[in-house]
């Protein structure tokens, strides 16, 4: 009947006592080329912990697109300033982003699922898995290849080069900070 109302209605409010938080551990092993000092990945692996997967699928693109992100801010994407603090690459034609092809060509990926007992579907944030750990990855991965520190990111060719010739002349190089 038109004069009829909706006769049932109701709500619930969950909010955990406590945080939950994902973990995980990347790996990579690096090349950097002798002559050119270009860096190179030739293997990347994840093996990450979210909980229970709700969606491995979903999971698996997002750890992939924060690895890429993580390669883009590790070894491409410098923000550069003049001396007055302007930014002097502010559009995609002058940012350096990483294309697929210097993706490794594969990143391996194993998930754990350890239920979190702080919410009833045993889940954990899984948001910047593939992000935050590259860039201390690399830095590892390249002062192992080259035998000194890496002390800021991200690092280009050129500036690896510059490290070696530093190195290599009885300086101990160490990365400034960023243009």
């Amino acid at each position: 009947a038109d004069d009829d109302e909706p006769g049932l209605e109701g709500r619930d409010y969950y909010s955990p006592l406590r945080s939950t938080f994902a973990n995980g551990m990347h790996a990579a092993i690096v090349e950097t080329d002798v002559q050119t000092a270009e860096i190179t990945i030739l293997r990347y692996c994840v093996v990450h912990d979210c909980g229970n997967l709700i969606n491995p699928l979903i999971v698996q693109g997002q750890i992939h697109g924060g690895v890429a992100q993580g390669i883009g801010g590790a070894l491409y994407e410098r923000m550069a300033y003049d001396e007055h603090g302007q930014l002097q690459n502010a559009s995609f034609m002058d940012f350096l982003m990483p294309y697929v092809t210097e993706m490794p060509s594969e990143i391996e990926v194993d998930h754990l699922e350890t239920p979190s007992p702080l919410n009833p579907l045993g889940l954990k944030g899984a948001g910047e898995a593939g992000v935050i750990p590259s860039a201390a990855l690399f830095a590892s991965a390249i002062e192992d290849a080259e035998g000194f520190p890496i002390t800021s990111m991200p690092i280009s060719p050129s500036e690896l080069f510059d490290l070696r010739r530093q190195h290599t002349s009885g300086h101990h190089p160490s990365k400034g900070a960023t243009s």
